[in-house]
């Protein structure tokens, strides 16, 4: 052990420890405003300068190790006149309107300035404002960036998309998205944890909850709210409370003050998803589909961004199932339409996701029917709370109340979808039990559980054996991708998503400072609280939640049949794609005036064209 002193305490730690590291341990906080552990250490802010007795220099805690002997100062005259600088040279860049930030009260740069009572503007403030593009559900705005270089780590070397980068040369350096495209011109996931890395408000979602708020006060519309199950791990934490106490019946109590109409749990879409899933991934495995590469899930909207920009050969193997959150939006808008007796124009389908890229999924063309979208609108975790923070609602003042009927039951199965390893081990309870004819005791798989990016498990089933693979965070994904692209590794099915501990940690959720990011494994303890809401469960089976069985009975018919499966979604494909080959048959009459020695050619091009043309009309 190497011993040494930080402010005149006697500490030793083991050798290659840092002195931010070491003074953490010990309880002597430095402060910090670009450290990230083991992403970004580059000492890009000067803000955690420290002072080593016999060094001329002051130098930076987070990549400096301690030694033997070694006498440190973190608050000496010296070192707090050189953070003010410091901190005086990054607000002379930065936007300081702070009353007008989503961010406000959670942010780092914020916080620093009021710890060292920067007051006023001390040096001339040289913004560079843009126009901010609300197109797209990630917004950047230049003029609160403090170029500490942490989405760019984080895009990089955590999730290898490569989106961002440092262009420009001295004062005029900015970070922006990479070779000068606008971000929705780039390979964005829209997974957003750049956004929950950044210790200002330089990226955050598009805030969606006037729109909300405007279909909530409409007395012509009937407004649904459908919550994620992992939403329900980390809602509360940003008003001090357990997971314990912030239960998910207070989150409904919750939703109905803000003034929904019917509240409801993405759980029960989740249970939906097994069964699709399930008895799709049953049907390639009989036929052999699998013998080369394996199926993917379809849940998380990040991932399949990830696959269709990166590996675009295989998105043939991913599940054409929708994800639990457009389930549940298309049942809205046709059987619970048809349960209210409500025209599905009349409803106004709202999700509270913990990701950003959801945004971008509901917005997509295929999931859309002639009544509009199947979910309206998107909000993330921080937009639920900024939502309830505006109505003054104390959550823990609030009763317990149950969610509404009919798609309010869920099973333990469907919670724990929220973090990695989740979807997997709800697939195998059901698959299992499906393959054997007999119940699973116990219901726990806990080969693929835990935080670790890449876990593997084999099971013997009904004399198969199922090879399985859980992935989280898309550089994982790239490395098991290249390896089942070689033949080096093979599986059944394999479970991806985008963000680095599932949905728990998505970038969506509440941010957390950046001492407790650092020091605590903030997915780990969501996780930790799902896994107990799906132990006190009393149905911990998906083809056992009652209300799946029922629509199912009333509307889908079977799992993957006429209705629920993919058969139609893709004959509309088809018959688009027909119809256009038609249309595309009769452009060259546009030019057989200019040959006049070719107009008898005409009828060669009129026939088929109009007739392939009306065959996918019809089909569509």
């Amino acid at each position: 052990m190497v011993r040494f002193k930080i402010n005149d305490r006697e500490l030793k730690a083991a050798p290659g420890t840092t002195i931010l590291e070491a003074a953490g341990k010990a309880g002597i906080p430095i402060p910090h405003l670009c450290y990230l552990k083991e992403i970004n250490e580059i000492a890009a802010c000067r803000m955690r300068m420290v002072e080593i007795e016999g060094v001329n220099r002051l130098v930076p805690a987070c990549n400096t190790e301690v030694a033997e002997g070694m006498v440190i100062q973190t608050n000496s005259p010296r070192v707090r006149q050189a953070r003010k600088t410091n901190l005086r040279l990054i607000l002379s860049q930065h936007n300081s309107n702070c009353t007008v930030c989503v961010r406000s009260g959670n942010c780092t740069l914020q916080s620093l300035a009021n710890d060292f009572n920067m007051r006023g503007e001390h040096y001339p403030t040289k913004l560079r404002r843009e126009a901010v593009d609300y197109s797209t559900p990630l917004i950047r705005e230049n003029d609160k960036c403090v170029k500490c270089m942490r989405c760019i780590q984080i895009c990089e070397n955590v999730q290898t998309v490569k989106i961002w980068d440092l262009l420009g040369t001295g004062s005029r350096a900015t970070v922006d998205a990479s070779r000068n495209r606008r971000i929705q011109d780039t390979e964005c996931t829209y997974c957003g944890q750049c956004i929950t890395h950044c210790p200002t408000a330089a990226l955050r979602e598009r805030d969606d909850t006037g729109i909300v708020f405007d279909a909530i006060d409409d007395p012509n519309t009937v407004t649904v709210v459908q919550v994620a199950p992992a939403v329900r791990a980390a809602w509360a934490e940003q008003f001090n409370l357990s997971p314990e106490f912030a239960t998910p019946k207070r989150m409904a109590a919750a939703l109905r003050e803000l003034g929904f109409n019917y509240v409801f749990d993405t759980d029960f879409a989740a249970d939906l998803t097994i069964m699709e899933e399930g008895s799709e991934f049953f049907r390639r495995l009989q036929r052999g589909d699998m013998a080369q590469y394996p199926m993917f899930t379809s849940c998380c909207p990040g991932w399949v961004r990830f696959l269709k920009g990166q590996y675009p050969q295989l998105t043939g193997q991913l599940s054409t199932a929708k994800s639990p959150q457009q389930m549940f939006g298309s049942l809205t808008k046709s059987w619970l339409a048809q349960k209210l007796g409500v025209e599905p124009e009349k409803i106004f389908c709202v999700s509270i996701m913990p990701c950003v890229a959801k945004k971008a999924e509901s917005e997509l063309p295929t999931m859309a029917t002639e009544h509009g979208p199947d979910v309206d609108l998107v909000l993330t975790t921080r937009e639920f709370v900024r939502m309830l923070r505006a109505d003054k609602i104390i959550p823990s003042l609030l009763p317990e109340e149950g969610l509404d009927d009919p798609m309010g039951v869920s099973t333990g199965a469907g919670i724990i979808f929220g973090t990695t390893g989740g979807v997997m081990e709800a697939a195998l309870r059901t698959a299992v039990e499906t393959l054997t004819g007999q119940p699973v005791e116990p219901v726990e798989f806990t080969d693929v559980r835990g935080t670790k990016g890449v876990k593997e498990a084999s099971y013997e089933v009904a004399g198969m054996t199922l090879r399985v693979c859980v992935v989280s965070g898309t550089a994982n994904a790239g490395r098991v991708l290249d390896m089942v692209r070689k033949g080096e590794a093979q599986y059944d099915f394999i479970e991806i998503m985008a963000c680095p501990g599932g949905c728990v940690n998505g970038g969506g959720q509440p941010i957390q400072p950046a001492p407790v990011r650092n020091f605590t494994d903030i997915k780990a303890l969501r996780a930790k609280a799902l896994y107990e809401q799906d132990a006190a469960s009393g149905l911990r089976r998906s083809h056992e939640n009652p209300l799946v069985k029922k629509v199912y009975a009333e509307y889908l018919g079977e799992p993957g049949g006429e209705r629920s499966g993919p058969g139609p979604l893709l004959a509309r494909y088809v018959g688009v794609a027909v119809m256009f080959v038609g249309l595309a048959g009769l452009a060259p009459l546009a030019v057989l005036p200019a040959y006049p020695d070719e107009v008898a050619l005409a009828p060669c091009f009129i026939f088929p064209g109009i007739g392939a043309a009306m065959a996918g009309y019809l089909v569509y």
